[in-house]
């Protein structure tokens, strides 16, 4: 099987389990405080280069072809009207997350310093007015690059004032602004929003090899650690879940952001060690009850394992066949599968069933 034939499986199962998952801000009312600034190009590029103006985790790549760059530049020498970038203002850093402009800011950047960073290729403009074609900012005459330096960009910057939570109307704009294109997933907006040590652990986590040899190749989208985050969610905070999933998995996250060393080891340990115990005892084809990864059946069972510590590999295998070929729990992994009675259900299905297994096959 492909690597592109496995994502494809992994990306029905993970959207059919997602199908009721949309997050309502119906009954919520933003106060949202909305305020223009006016910065350089200097200043834009030197806020950029220090990371007081970043871009998100999601979308690490430059796009834009050299001409499509050049014209933007162009444009800018020309002085003709630039449309405005939108930026968040994180209130305990008082930095700009890149809501809306990543690929100007980049130009801009890239341009001043005469190379792209990502490619290391030296900035010359193409396809432009003669008189700046071919040329690089330092081969621009003078009075050309204070025309550049000095252009005013336009920024919307947003800051959330109630509810408290501080960052929750910033998904929603993410997701609104990216309904057009190429729909961002969940655990790419958590990313942008949530960046921090978390962020970092699981990072770290999706490289454990056995989670690659179960999961398979590394998720473009970031699904793969948004399951590693389910399981951390649902094994340390359960008691708090309501649904939505995508809702307890984005509070998971913004509650655990700059999470500390104690607690990042912990959750560490956890992960790898379920994992490790699944593979030990299922093989590299665990939570596959057919031929695809079924989400439901990994958190019940990777959950349990975790909790159930005295649990031998013997055992591990025998719960797994006895919940695959109940019909109640296959129910529990299929219908419903965010409901808050459905969710319990089947984690305390499999914490049953384990203990039990454990107690009939202790070696």
């Amino acid at each position: 099987m492909t690597d592109e034939v496995l994502e494809e499986l992994v990306n029905e199962t993970l959207e059919a389990e997602e199908a009721d998952e949309a997050i309502s801000d119906e009954d919520v009312v933003y106060q949202i405080n909305t305020f223009g600034a006016d910065y350089t190009v200097d200043g834009l590029v030197k806020r950029f280069e220090r990371g007081d103006i970043f871009r998100p985790e999601f979308q690490r790549n430059f796009v834009w072809t050299l001409p499509q760059a050049s014209k933007f530049i162009e444009s800018i020498l020309l002085g003709l009207p630039i449309p405005s970038v939108f930026l968040y203002r994180e209130e305990s850093t008082q930095k700009h997350l890149i809501v809306d402009g990543l690929q100007r800011l980049t130009t801009l950047h890239a341009f001043s310093k005469g190379r792209f960073k990502e490619s290391d290729k030296v900035f010359k403009l193409k396809a432009v007015k003669k008189r700046f074609e071919n040329k690089s900012f330092d081969e621009l005459n003078p009075e050309d690059q204070r025309r550049f330096e000095d252009a005013v960009i336009h920024a919307m910057v947003i800051q959330q004032l109630s509810p408290d939570d501080k960052s929750s109307s910033v998904y929603h704009i993410f997701d609104r602004l990216n309904s057009n294109g190429t729909p961002l997933q969940p655990q790419e907006i958590r990313a942008a929003i949530y960046h921090g040590e978390f962020q970092r652990v699981l990072n770290v986590l999706n490289g454990n090899q056995i989670w690659r040899e179960i999961f398979g190749p590394v998720h473009r989208r970031g699904k793969d650690q948004e399951l590693i985050l389910r399981f951390l969610a649902l094994r340390f905070n359960r008691m708090a879940y309501e649904k939505p999933m995508k809702g307890f998995l984005n509070n998971y996250m913004r509650d655990h952001r700059n999470i500390d060393f104690t607690q990042a080891a912990t959750q560490v340990s956890a992960f790898t060690s379920a994992i490790t115990r699944s593979h030990e005892a299922l093989g590299a084809r665990a939570f596959r009850p057919q031929r695809s990864f079924n989400v439901s059946v990994y958190d019940a069972v990777m959950v349990a394992i975790s909790e159930v510590l005295n649990a031998t590999p013997g055992a591990i295998a025998v719960a797994y066949a006895e919940l695959i070929g109940d019909d109640d729990f296959l129910k529990l992994s299929r219908d419903g599968t965010s409901d808050e009675a459905t969710v319990m259900g089947r984690i305390n299905m499999a914490i049953e069933r384990l203990t039990d297994a454990s107690a009939k096959h202790p070696s």
